[in-house]
């Protein structure tokens, strides 16, 4: 009996130890798998960052191949630009072929070759420019690149087919000539400081305004004119505005004028009280009602005729003017009331 129950428990011992072995055996198999499990993982790891920090490395050095590129597009368009620029600065451009063409033929622009520019160089050698229709009856109709001549005292243009020019850059002009041309705009006068003589005459102008405190001679004849105005004119001594659509006038600066010729134009009223050095007088045609030229004691000239609604001009006392023109229902009166 003793010896069934120690084979009983013998036996039981040997069941036991193996089972226990079996756990052993598991958890270490279990502990290899997963050991071999988390190193596998880990070399994916591994190998997923080697692979992220390759990547970047690769577009870090993408992204500064492109900044290099870049930077050297900027810097050849930047030496580009600067290039242009130069060369820009270098020449005046001369639109007008007609133009470019008498520039030529005065020995103006050096290269002798009609390609649409002058050098700044010779541009600004020049002082005195006469554009006056030459032998070859060229005929001048744009003057775009006269900005590049800005040492110019002196500009002649006359007979030509100039519609509009800027003169702002020429601020050393004195005289400045564009008769019979087809200006119906002028800018950059009031620019000209040393301007003494301006004539626009036979032009298309419509109005006529600008600030001048050297001007002292002005001719605008036989344009459109329906406005004008220089203001700061106190050096201003003739003004010649006949043939234009003119109803009135402000002369309020001007008192040196001495000639002022206003005849064939639609003027209503004119005050010359301010005007003792006015020797010459033209306001024939216009639509005057009345006229004194009492305080105008060095008038010499008049000409007061085809003013159908004026009948009496006033003079002073004693005033005597010497050429007079009139029509036959006009007189001159000390009293006309």
């Amino acid at each position: 009996m003793r010896d069934n129950t120690l084979a009983t428990e013998s036996t039981k011992r040997i069941n036991i130890r193996p089972l226990g072995d079996r756990s052993k055996q598991q958890r270490y198999f279990f502990r290899i798998v997963t050991s071999r499990k988390r190193e596998k993982q880990w070399k994916v790891e591994r190998k997923l960052k080697s692979d992220f920090i390759d990547s970047t490395k690769f577009l870090r050095n993408v992204f500064t191949l492109l900044s290099l590129i870049t930077l050297i597009f900027v810097i050849a368009s930047c030496t580009k630009n600067d290039e242009q620029t130069e060369l820009i600065n270098d020449f005046v451009y001369i639109l007008d072929k007609q133009f470019e063409s008498i520039l030529i033929e005065q020995n103006i622009d050096s290269d002798g070759v009609i390609n649409q520019k002058i050098s700044r160089t010779d541009a600004l050698e020049v002082t005195h420019l006469d554009l006056n229709v030459s032998a070859s009856n060229m005929h001048i109709e744009d003057l775009t690149g006269i900005e590049g001549f800005t040492n110019l005292t002196y500009l002649s243009a006359s007979g030509h087919l100039i519609e509009e020019i800027d003169l702002s850059q020429n601020t050393q002009l004195d005289t400045v000539l564009l008769q019979a041309n087809d200006l119906h705009s002028i800018h950059g006068l009031s620019k000209l400081e040393s301007l003494i003589q301006l004539d626009l005459s036979w032009n298309l102008l419509d109005s006529l305004s600008f600030s001048s405190e050297t001007i002292e001679v002005l001719l605008a004849s036989h344009n459109h004119l329906k406005f004008f105005e220089v203001e700061n004119a106190d050096k201003l001594k003739s003004i010649i505005l006949t043939s234009n659509k003119l109803s009135s006038i402000n002369l309020r600066t001007s008192p040196l004028l001495e000639t002022l010729l206003l005849s064939d134009n639609q003027i209503q009223t004119i005050d010359l009280r301010q005007k003792g050095n006015l020797s010459h007088l033209y306001i024939s045609g216009n639509s005057l009602s009345e006229l004194s030229v009492s305080n105008n004691q060095n008038l010499v000239d008049l000409r007061v005729d085809r003013n159908p609604w004026l009948t009496c001009i006033h003079i002073d006392n004693d005033q005597e003017i010497p050429i007079v023109s009139q029509s036959e229902y006009q007189e001159l009166s000390t009293n006309c009331n």
